[in-house]
């Protein structure tokens, strides 16, 4: 296992005056044994990061340490890291234990290592019922664990996941992450997560950090970005739905943007704001309405049981006052 640095990393694709830089300066300190999410939207230079940190990907600026290395220069084989991606990348004419084996036996490790290795993997994987089969006979779920188990037998000191669930439905998704973070309790390997899914992000990092345009907006516990966002992009970001974010609310400040959260406005009597229901979302055990305040989209979370206003009706609402969240009105970074 190893700590990872990345001190002002920078990105550039071409040269000169016409090279387009796509990350600008990343800093971040990952401890041993930590599972980091890279979360934000397509583009925003999550996947380059992470293929920087692989050595898939030059690195124009900066300097990247893995444990106490610099590997700037250090060819992918030589960094001790195991990657999964998106698509599983398995052999379809190859068992899954020849799958699970094969990056071994490039590596000339003995026959009977092999073997402990793959079984130990497949037992914490659960798929030792599976070894002899072929992926095709497999579950999506049960290709992408083969592919962990894959990375696992390598015995790396970081593991780099590129959304590796992307291509599973939510069921097995809720189920794969669940796998994972039993997987990382066990080995406690340094771990790098990218997704695009604030969810995930949300259930399986230790820490986050959360990128816009190639740039770190907030690197904090999922606790620490949920409650204090550190910009109107972090709030409009994380949470499902997102944080409201009004510029010209009733109790408005003058620059600034307010933020509440849809689960901290409440449906009073009288008072309040006025409301204007557009449509109502049923989710189960809760309610979204979704509606106006003085012309800006505002949402709202009702939970089971309590009376709701219906679609075209007019309701009041007011905003919890320890829940307010202000941000400044030009550079949108918390106040």
């Amino acid at each position: 296992m190893a700590s990872i640095s990345l001190k002002n990393i920078v990105k550039r694709y071409g040269t000169g005056k016409t090279a387009v830089p796509v990350i600008h300066g990343v800093n971040a300190e990952i401890k041993d044994g930590e599972f980091i999410v890279l979360v934000g939207p397509s583009g925003c230079g999550k996947s380059t990061l992470l293929r920087m940190i692989a050595g898939l990907e030059e690195i124009t600026g900066g300097d990247l340490m893995i444990g106490d290395k610099i590997v700037n220069n250090l060819e992918p084989a030589k960094r001790n890291i195991a990657m999964v991606f998106q698509n599983y990348a398995l052999y379809p004419h190859m068992s899954n234990y020849e799958n699970m084996a094969y990056g071994l036996k490039l590596a000339k490790v003995p026959e009977d290592e092999i073997k402990r290795r793959v079984d130990k993997a497949a037992k914490i994987l659960e798929l030792s019922h599976l070894l002899d089969r072929k992926p095709r006979q497999l579950s999506g779920g049960q290709r992408q664990r083969v592919a962990m188990g894959r990375a696992i037998v390598r015995q790396p000191q970081v593991f780099l996941f590129d959304e590796p669930l992307s291509n599973l439905d939510a069921k097995l998704r809720g189920q794969t992450r669940i796998e994972i973070q039993k997987l990382h309790a066990e080995l406690g390997i340094t771990s790098l997560f990218v997704t695009h899914d604030q969810v995930e992000a949300m259930t399986l990092a230790q820490r986050m950090i959360v990128m816009n345009g190639g740039n770190v907006e907030q690197f904090g516990t999922p606790e620490e970005v949920y409650h204090t966002p550190a910009s109107t992009f972090v709030a409009g970001f994380i949470g499902s739905p997102p944080m409201n974010l009004l510029k010209n609310a009733p109790i408005g400040k003058a620059g600034q943007i307010l933020g509440i959260r849809p689960e901290h406005i409440d449906l009073v009597a009288s008072g309040g704001w006025e409301f204007q229901v557009e449509t109502v979302e049923l989710l189960g055990a809760e309610r979204l309405l979704y509606g106006k305040v003085g012309g800006e989209e505002v949402v709202v979370r009702v939970e089971e049981g309590h009376a709701f206003p219906k679609p075209g009706e007019v309701a009041r609402i007011s905003a919890r006052e320890d829940r307010l969240h202000w941000f400044h009105a030009e550079t949108g970074k918390r106040i």
